[in-house]
């Protein structure tokens, strides 16, 4: 048997590890050819060729590959984040007071400061997370930011 294509065998105690020289070299190629294939695609890559990378407009560009970990890492965030909101509009509606509104019919409002004194025990993001709940047309408010102690009468409206 070739001494270069014999395996070697490794013990940690617990179980005996087989590996060769071949199936290293084999494994070290296969990686290098996926990251040469991945680099093609890549747009901050000198080897990226100039109709690889996706261009504006079409639906994949700024985005990352699918199955990718970091368009996984997207998706867990935006789950996360969502579930943020839902917990900010439950606060809302918990510590909120109703009134009726001629435009909206029946709204459940909270100042900005009351808020913030009951949120700050969930999480430190209070601001970030009304921003995008108002994107999403879930709340609204005055103002393009909200600041701790100088916002605090601004009142915060539960849309949805």
């Amino acid at each position: 048997m070739d001494g270069a294509n014999s395996p070697a065998q490794f013990t940690d105690g617990k179980a005996v590890c087989m590996v060769s020289v071949k199936g290293l070299k084999d494994n070290w190629q296969k990686w290098s050819d996926n990251h040469q294939e991945y680099q093609k695609l890549n747009p901050f890559s000198h080897d990226t060729r100039p109709t690889a990378a996706p261009q504006r407009g079409h639906d994949d560009y700024g985005r990352p590959l699918q199955g990718s970990l970091t368009a996984h890492r997207g998706e867990d965030a935006h789950t996360h984040i969502s579930r943020e909101v839902q917990e900010l509009c439950k606060v809302i509606k918990d510590i909120g007071v109703q009134s009726h509104n001629a435009a909206h019919g029946r709204d459940i409002s909270v100042e900005f400061g009351k808020l913030f004194e009951h949120y700050v025990t969930i999480s430190n993001k209070l601001v970030g997370i009304l921003l995008r709940a108002r994107k999403q047309k879930l709340v609204n408010f005055e103002g393009e930011m909200l600041w701790q102690g100088k916002d605090d009468h601004v009142v915060i409206t539960l849309l949805q």
